[in-house]
């Protein structure tokens, strides 16, 4: 990736959030709506010919997962949601999305650590929604285990906004993180993808568009 592509940091990601929220009026789950549909027409763009496993955590990334969930549903997709966390502990906008999935009618299964190799087996793709931008620190249990698991599999993944275990500003592995063959990031890329060699972790990059006024984008971006 060019030295040039427009990137954010992890600062800058949360705070065009912010800023979208309290400057321009958009909700929080309107955003998270928009990123999720994004990803759900992206992996059908890539094509989708069996069942969908979408590996969901904690926070917003979590929340997108149960997004791209409900829209693989609604278009007539097999698709479950792998939690590595009791979606009881979810709150705000997340935990709103994963009871809109919920409610529909959709799979939802909290994975015990030691579970997950035989939770994704069969999938013909792999979700990856565990962690995002904000990670810091060395990936810890129950995601290492599901990280692990999931680069056990020969199932292709897309990781959403970043691989889960990739720092967002530096493009360190936090002890372990997702092998993706496609990543969806929101707004532009991560600073941290522009690492070497970091796009045997990424694979190909899309940038997703989710709402995101033109004129803060570009104010943010320069």
């Amino acid at each position: 990736m060019s030295d040039s592509y427009p990137v954010l940091t992890r600062r800058q990601a949360r705070d065009v959030d912010l800023r979208a929220m309290r400057d321009y009026g958009l909700s929080g789950l309107v955003l998270m709506e928009n990123a999720g549909r994004g990803c759900a027409t992206l992996l059908e763009r890539l094509g989708i010919n069996g069942p969908v496993c979408v590996c969901s955590g904690k926070g917003n990334n979590g929340g997108d997962g149960y997004v791209v969930a409900r829209y693989l549903d609604n278009g007539g997709h097999q698709v479950r949601v792998a939690s590595a966390v009791d979606p009881d502990t979810l709150t705000g906008d997340a935990a709103v999305n994963h009871g809109m999935f919920s409610a529909s009618g959709g799979t939802v299964s909290v994975i015990d650590p030691a579970g997950w190799d035989r939770e994704l087996k069969g999938a013909d793709w792999i979700v990856d929604a565990l962690l995002g931008t904000g990670t810091q620190g060395d990936v810890r249990s129950p995601f290492t285990e599901a990280i692990d698991a999931i680069n056990r599999t020969s199932s292709p993944v897309l990781a959403i906004d970043l691989p889960s275990g990739i720092d967002c500003d530096t493009g360190a592995v936090l002890g372990t993180a997702v092998q993706a063959r496609h990543t969806a990031t929101f707004v532009a890329a991560k600073q941290g993808f522009q690492a070497r060699g970091l796009q045997d972790w990424t694979g190909e990059v899309h940038v997703i568009d989710i709402g995101i006024p033109r004129s803060l984008r570009e104010e943010v971006l320069g």
